[in-house]
């Protein structure tokens, strides 16, 4: 009875939303915003039919968070005992398994719909697939992104964190609420990948082609450096190295080393990882399984959907991407920092197809971003030349 309660519950509260978001963006589409809702709910109820038919780890977050009770805290722990701790006042208040679940799902809906804006506020130009259907619906709709986002875990929340962050970093002192809530759910659930957040930040601020004004370059470069030295020990601590380390790099390597072979080994679909060259690490991790190496069937369809990742990311195998990201603005530089040092870093730790096609849904959207911003602007150079061609000569 609480799910159905709930899902009415979730679902006036997400039109309500969409309202709002209109209000302020009324060139969003309703319809696309209303069709995510209607196909995240959906692979909720995929993810939930594999729970049943297998061991799941969303199962061992809610006995975690029954026990915990009303014992809760969310400060002070990070990875999974923040996701314990955090599902922990629902379990107490009484709710189910499956509406714990479907609310950590509506959490990763909440991910897409900050996604959206934060394509469409930044690339105003849409840009065209088979001739007619557009792009960045193609990129909203990954089944993949949607499974991993579905479901009572690290990924639903990770995922709405990044995407918030990222919409609202463009403009931090009128999205800061935004801004604070995106930033505190990453760094709670990964902060590494904050790091890699901020890394990105601080490189798109000091190097996009927009006009910064000297005193905001220096205090966001200062106010990020002050956050690192403020969390290193936690950021260290995550990946299992001491801050009083002689020697970080060597720890790291062997931490990630020691996790390399653990996940190699967890499962049928280990890879060599660790004896990749550098190139083929980040193959991996983006672009596999690709059928040969399939994990099951969901890996069959996550080969299809690598398969179309693969293509994207073909387009931007040219000398114009060089020129192209030479002179980009700030908000491509920061996903292209944030997308290639998430994505090295993971290289490191993750030797199992099963497990990549889950964690990097977490950075994605950030290499999807520097893609289809590329192509909007060759798109748009295409129509201003054939303006330029077809206009009368006077």
């Amino acid at each position: 009875m609480d799910f159905v309660l709930l899902l009415l519950l979730l679902y006036f509260a997400t039109q309500l939303f969409i309202g709002k978001i209109l209000e302020k963006y009324p060139t969003l589409s309703k319809k696309t915003l209303n069709n995510l809702f209607l196909y995240h709910f959906f692979f909720f109820v995929v993810y939930y039919i594999t729970t049943i038919i297998s061991r799941s780890d969303s199962q061992e977050y809610y006995r975690n968070a029954s026990l915990i009770g009303g014992n809760w805290k969310l400060i002070g722990n990070t990875s999974t005992k923040f996701i314990d701790n955090f599902a922990a006042p629902f379990a107490s208040l009484g709710l189910s398994y499956e509406s714990v679940m479907l609310l950590f799902s509506w959490f990763g809906y909440i991910g897409f719909v900050h996604a959206y804006l934060f394509f469409r506020e930044n690339i105003p130009v849409d840009v065209k697939v088979f001739k007619k259907y557009d792009l960045l619906t193609l990129l909203l709709f990954f089944p993949n992104m949607h499974f991993w986002t579905a479901s009572l875990g690290k990924g639903s929340l990770i995922f709405m964190g990044l995407m918030m962050f990222a919409f609202a970093i463009k403009r931090p002192r009128q999205r800061i609420v935004t801004l604070l809530i995106g930033g505190y759910f990453v760094y709670m659930i990964r902060p590494a990948v904050m790091l890699f957040v901020l890394g990105g930040v601080m490189v798109g601020l000091l190097t996009g082609r927009e006009k910064l004004g000297i005193g905001t370059r220096i205090i966001a470069v200062l106010a990020s450096i002050a956050f690192l030295s403020s969390a290193s020990s936690t950021i260290l601590g995550s990946v299992n190295i001491d801050q009083n380390s002689e020697n970080v790099v060597e720890d790291f390597q062997d931490y990630a080393s020691a996790q390399s072979d653990r996940l190699e080994t967890s499962a049928g679909s280990g890879v060599n990882m660790q004896g990749y060259s550098l190139p083929f690490k980040f193959f991996t991790f983006w672009f596999r399984p690709l059928f040969v190496d399939s994990p099951g069937i969901l890996g069959l369809f996550s080969s299809a959907e690598n398969l179309v990742y693969l293509l994207l990311f073909l387009k931007i195998c040219n000398l114009r991407f060089i020129g192209f990201i030479r002179k980009a603005p700030y908000m491509v530089k920061m996903s292209a920092i944030t997308f290639l040092l998430a994505s090295y870093a993971m290289t490191f730790v993750m030797s199992n197809l099963g497990i990549i096609m889950r964690q990097k849904t977490m950075v994605m959207y950030f290499g999807f971003f520097v893609v289809y911003y590329f192509l909007a602007e060759e798109q748009w150079k295409k129509e201003q030349q054939y303006k330029l061609d077809v206009s009368p000569v006077a």
